[in-house]
């Protein structure tokens, strides 16, 4: 079955929604991430990026992009469903999917208003390339607070143990 999900664009589409919004006066905030299992971290970190701008992009790993960051058990649900589940969300405005290991590409051709990452990341911690194109944008880098306690590996781990009880 396929799922329908107005909000997910290829980046060429969604460089032109960028445009459209550049041109509407309106700022653009970007952030990236698996988003596997939405949890209450993801929704709290989505929902304050949203608030640094006018209009949300995530970006999100494509599954073999996520299987080479979190290892072969991963992701649990398919790009097209993590889409989906993102595009549910009202403060997501579009979705864009990367298969590359950076979000460098996607960073130069969406030239962001504003960045947004989870506050696990720091300056020092952001992929030299990225920062290199966010800073070549000129965009603003913000790091939102970070919620402890809350990660999908630990969810997984909670949901393994539940099974076992």
């Amino acid at each position: 079955m396929t799922l329908d999900n107005p909000k997910l664009h290829s980046l060429a589409q969604a460089t032109e929604y960028r445009e459209r919004q550049r041109a509407a006066g309106r700022r653009v905030v970007l952030t990236n991430g698996v988003f596997d299992l939405l949890h209450t971290g993801h929704l709290y970190s989505l929902q304050r990026a949203r608030q640094c701008g006018d209009a949300l992009i995530v970006a999100l790993n494509a599954d073999a992009s996520v299987r080479a960051l979190k290892g072969p058990t991963r992701p649990v649900q398919t790009e097209e469903q993590r889409a989906y589940a993102l595009g549910a969300l009202a403060c997501v405005d579009a979705i864009v999917i990367f298969g590359a290991p950076r979000l460098t590409a996607e960073i130069e051709a969406l030239r962001p208003d504003v960045y947004c990452k989870a506050g696990d990341y720091t300056l020092e911690k952001l992929d030299p390339g990225e920062r290199g194109a966010l800073q070549a944008a000129g965009t603003r880098i913000e790091f939102m607070p970070f919620l402890h306690g809350f990660s999908t590996t630990g969810l997984i781990a909670r949901i393994r143990q539940a099974g076992d009880v």
